[in-house]
């Protein structure tokens, strides 16, 4: 995750940055903005990612309260990411 210093923070285009300025998260922000994804559907729409990278990415977009991840107590586990409601909610954004 990117660090940020307290002169990052006084800058709210410099917050925005560190938050969705990863390589792939604004591909994989549109893609939830079409609606809940599973892994592989997540994979399968930004294939020039590799699968790290896209679980790197993913977790630093829940981290940061932008993406949910929800699991599901089923053999093999299910898991889904969907925007949060901080994201779906905000004045502007609409779906």
């Amino acid at each position: 995750m990117a660090q940020t210093s307290n002169q990052d923070l006084k800058c709210p285009i410099q917050v925005v940055v560190n938050i969705i300025g990863g390589k792939w998260k604004l591909s994989i922000l549109y893609q939830l903005f079409q609606g809940t994804k599973r892994y592989g559907e997540l994979k399968r729409l930004v294939p020039a990612a590799t699968e790290r990278m896209l679980t790197l990415q993913l977790r630093e977009l829940e981290a940061f309260g932008i993406v949910q991840r929800t699991v599901y107590p089923e053999v093999p586990p299910k898991v889904e990411y969907s925007l949060t409601e901080l994201v779906v909610c905000h004045e502007g954004f609409d779906r």
